[in-house]
């Protein structure tokens, strides 16, 4: 990716976060419920007069029409500011970083536990098409791709970590996709060249099939982490899990706007991180892309 290119993703990456900075204002302005009355409520010894909650309004810039209220907010965010969390008594800058290590620990354990098994399960399954052990598997997978990850959080929640709860899902995901791009790169000419040069199976799984396998298992892993970072709130409000999931759940119910947003723009950013990283890393794994090649 050259420099001409880079810039073009980092201006497209701006305005899809500006998208859903906007969309998410939108919907945070359509819920239900006043945030005000929401605030004021977490103070029960306290009486509030309909004019201090007007006061209140105004302070917050919650009396001015939709698109200078956005503006507002759009413009403290670039400044850094996020607003302040009234659930948890803090600016929501500081609530996003007492979460996102959580989060980032639970997604990275994850995908570890996914890349351990479903890689040899995912290549073994290939190189044995059709055998007793690939349709075992190839069961094991659906299943795992069909249960909820709520279901199996609560029935595993006094024996395993909430990692294993999200770590089986993405492995029985990753399983058949690792599966299904060795099975196609097996299926491929120079498979059939390589072995009629007398090349042994070991050699072309190793030296060329797995190699010519990676740029769609790259891309596959930067998704699976980028939703485990994204869709990990069902777990970890299973298992109490402090991470930004159990955080934006928290802040929906207590009608904290100020930290849902934040939450959802920092959780896009992230992903659109991860996925810069990926493509950049392809000219690293496939040396045709460095020549201009595709």
């Amino acid at each position: 990716m050259g420099k001409k290119q880079l810039a073009l993703r980092l201006g497209e990456m701006v305005l899809v976060l500006l998208g859903i900075s906007f969309i998410t204002f939108c919907l945070v302005m359509l819920a239900p419920g006043d945030p005000v009355r929401q605030m004021i409520a977490g103070n029960e010894d306290i009486v509030v007069s309909q004019i201090e909650i007007d006061a209140l309004r105004h302070e917050l810039g919650l009396d001015k029409p939709f698109l200078f209220q956005y503006l507002d907010w759009l413009g403290r965010v670039l400044h850094g500011n996020f607003g302040y969390s009234f659930m948890m008594k803090k600016p929501v800058v500081d609530a996003l970083m007492d979460g996102l290590p959580a989060t980032l620990v639970l997604a990275a354990a994850s995908t570890i536990f996914m890349l351990v098994f479903s890689i040899p399960l995912g290549i073994y399954t290939a190189v044995k098409k059709n055998s007793w052990f690939d349709y075992l598997v190839r069961g094991f997978s659906f299943l795992g791709v069909s249960v909820p990850n709520f279901w199996m959080g609560i029935t595993l929640e006094n024996l395993i970590l909430p990692m294993v709860t999200l770590g089986v899902v993405m492995t029985s995901k990753y399983t058949r996709q690792v599966r299904a791009a060795v099975l196609e790169e097996l299926n491929q000419d120079y498979v059939m060249g390589a072995r009629a040069r007398g090349f042994s199976e070991s050699h072309i799984l190793w030296k060329e099939v797995l190699p010519n396998a990676m740029l769609p298992l790259v891309t596959l892993l930067g998704l699976a982490f980028g939703s485990l970072l994204g869709g990990a709130a069902v777990v970890e409000i299973v298992f109490s899990w402090p991470g930004l999931g159990y955080m934006v759940v928290e802040a929906i119910t207590y009608r904290d706007f100020q930290t849902v947003q934040a939450i959802v723009l920092w959780i896009a950013f992230m992903y659109m991180v991860i996925n810069l990283v990926v493509d950049l890393s392809y000219r690293h794994l496939d040396p045709r892309l460095k020549k201009g090649g595709r």
